[in-house]
């Protein structure tokens, strides 16, 4: 009875102790628990020919993967598609204060992609099926760091499935739109200090969820050397269900919460001078603004309100493609990304910061198959003063690597 008492004791002052200090920073990873940077939680990269060129590609968007990019230029594409494309991203990021220093772990990291597209012969409609993962990955940066209370790793799921119909309003004018099936795991693991006496323990959150909504965009073509387009995703909430846990002092306990994956819009202009050339530039926003606050409910130290304020942001894009004959194919590109989360609420585990991006790739495009692949690299930096987290204060240097390759087979 006298240790049941005294452990029940030490619950009770741990969570008093602890509730306003840890609450925050244990949980504050959770909404944000990926390697990308200065793009928030977003991965914009879902096609080699599209990376290739900067991701510019929303006026182009000539191949499958234009159901992500926009869905009104599939009908481009003749007869049936299937395209099948891996994205690897190495995420470099190390950190430094004083004589301190951290470095996140960068293995490389693997985003399947997948699309089918299949045009009607008899009506001016073309038909299409996408799974991929616009958001995600993760981050591991170990517990030796001066800020493991905040983020020590996590890692976020996200997939979409995303049927689209388009329709060839003329041969200039094309239309298309679909729902997206969102489906999300979430991972989270953060130290904390139980008692000054003793080795820090593990903070841990699990859970899944389901959310809706849909992607549209528009392709206008009225001359041969010009083409623009806008690609629109509405934002989408998602309420994870798992189980949090206090180890060694506290069980696990259901825990559930909400996260708001805001909405995007881009908007993309193709100059093509020749045959052979294909210039385009695209502006391509993200409304972080929307994403204010999430409380997760159930923890054991109750109800815990997380605040973000992030801010919204850009991405500048911009690519060239070289045609050089017999269906090979050679593209560059260059981006810039605006950071979106303010010093008071960075986080560690994405590194928010001013981008800046170069890419290149190559393929063929032939009678029944074609092949792609692209890589580019981002390197940033950036130096994080916060009153509300001072333990997460330093320099963080961003150099990441990435490669794509897909194929497709046509019918």
């Amino acid at each position: 009875m006298k240790n049941s008492a005294c452990q029940m004791i030490m619950r009770r002052l741990t969570l008093r102790a602890f509730n306003g200090v840890c609450a925050t920073g244990l949980l504050f990873g959770l909404a944000v628990p990926t390697s990308l940077q200065a793009v928030g939680f977003r991965l914009p990269n879902q096609d080699p020919e599209a990376i290739a060129r900067g991701d510019a590609f929303a006026a182009t968007a000539d191949n499958p993967s234009a159901i992500y990019y926009n869905p009104a230029g599939i009908t481009q594409l003749e007869g049936g598609n299937v395209r099948v494309g891996v994205y690897a991203i190495s995420p470099g990021v190390d950190y430094q204060s004083g004589g301190t220093s951290a470095r996140m772990n960068s293995d490389f990291q693997p985003v399947p992609q997948f699309y089918f597209t299949y045009s009607l012969t008899n009506l001016p409609v073309s038909i299409g099926l996408g799974a991929y993962a616009p958001y995600g990955l993760s981050g591991d940066w170990g517990n030796n760091t001066p800020f493991n209370t905040v983020a020590e790793s996590g890692s976020l799921l996200y997939l979409s499935i995303n049927p689209v119909i388009a329709w060839r309003i003329n041969p200039k004018l094309s239309i298309g739109i679909g729902p997206t099936i969102n489906y999300s795991q979430v991972s989270l693991q953060n130290a904390f200090y139980y008692h000054p006496l003793l080795p820090p323990g593990q903070f841990s959150v699990d859970g899944d969820g389901v959310g809706f909504g849909f992607n549209a965009g528009i392709l206008w073509q009225p001359h041969p050397m010009w083409s623009f387009g806008v690609n629109y995703r509405n934002g989408t909430d998602i309420e994870y269900h798992g189980h949090s846990e206090f180890n060694p002092i506290l069980s696990a306990t259901p825990t559930s919460g909400t996260l708001h994956f805001p909405q995007f819009v881009v908007g993309g202009v193709s100059f093509r001078p020749t045959t052979n050339w294909n210039l385009e530039f695209d502006l391509d926003w993200t409304d972080w603004h929307s994403v204010k606050q999430a409380v997760f409910t159930g923890t054991a130290m109750g109800d815990v309100p997380l605040t973000f304020n992030y801010r919204s942001s850009f991405i500048y894009d911009f690519g060239i493609t070289r045609q050089l004959g017999k269906g090979y194919f050679a593209s560059v590109g260059y981006i810039y990304s605006e950071n979106s989360s303010p010093d008071q609420n960075f986080n560690p585990l994405i590194a928010d910061a001013n981008l800046q991006l170069g890419s290149i790739g190559f393929g063929h495009r032939g009678q029944r198959w074609d092949w792609a692949a692209a890589y580019h690299f981002g390197y940033g930096e950036r130096t994080v003063n916060s009153v509300a987290n001072p333990s997460a204060n330093g320099t963080y240097r961003v150099f990441n690597n990435a490669f794509n390759l897909a194929v497709t087979v046509k019918f």
